[in-house]
């Protein structure tokens, strides 16, 4: 996994005031956790840009006025409706532990489901991962090359050697998925035999009529 190093700043003040004014500076306000104690900082927001808006998952090489270490990015948060950086949580990381990252899922292989007029739906982009830091991949490739119609990839389906998937076995990661227009088709014929078979029941009544009416023509030629 390729790592990117983010330069960082200690806090000394930690209020909420304090918090909005790093922000308006271009920083962004961060928290360290896995050591001895939390450690309060902040880094420039441009240096998140590789980091938090890329589909591969990284480590982070920590340099907050000289101190070192190895992290991961464990949250980040995001205001509402710039979608700025707000806040990110680190957590330092070492070869002998292992860690939980969400690990980003590439879709791969050509579904005949797709050839044959469906659409592939993701429906998952990550996995949650445990392992230990050295065995963490950049991302997760999910051959899609067996998937036709109303046919799924799950979680329990991937095996990948020492990784611990710990998202649900049950949940899906991709599908081929039927148009609309397809299913309304299917629809319609699996509607059309059952509306051909209603159509004898309902002349029945009819017939019924007509031998009821059978009596009424005797006892004219009585």
């Amino acid at each position: 996994m390729k790592t990117i190093e983010i330069i960082g700043y200690r806090r000394a003040n930690l209020g909420k005031n304090d918090s909005q004014k790093t922000r308006e500076e271009g920083n962004v306000p961060c928290v360290l956790y896995g050591g001895d104690k939390q450690v309060h900082f902040h880094s420039p927001v441009i240096l998140f840009r590789d980091l938090v808006y890329t589909n591969e998952a990284h480590f982070v090489h920590l340099n907050i006025e000289g101190e070192e270490c190895q992290a991961i990015m464990q949250e980040v948060q995001f205001h509402p409706v710039s979608e700025i950086i707000l806040h990110v949580d680190f957590l330092r990381i070492s070869e002998d532990r292992k860690i939980k990252m969400d690990i980003p899922v590439r879709l791969v292989g050509q579904a005949p489901g797709v050839s044959k007029g469906g659409t592939l739906v993701r429906k998952r982009a990550s996995l949650k991962v445990y392992a230990f830091a050295k065995d963490m991949p950049d991302h997760i490739d999910i051959d899609c090359s067996s998937l036709d119609f109303h046919h799924a990839i799950k979680v329990g389906d991937v095996k990948i050697p020492n990784l611990e998937l710990l998202d649900p076995k049950a949940a899906a990661i991709a599908a081929v998925e039927v148009p609309r227009a397809a299913k309304l088709a299917e629809e319609s014929a699996a509607a059309a035999p059952a509306e051909g078979a209603a159509a004898p029941a309902a002349a029945a009544p009819a017939a019924d009529a007509k031998k009821a009416e059978a009596p009424k023509k005797d006892e004219k030629k009585k």
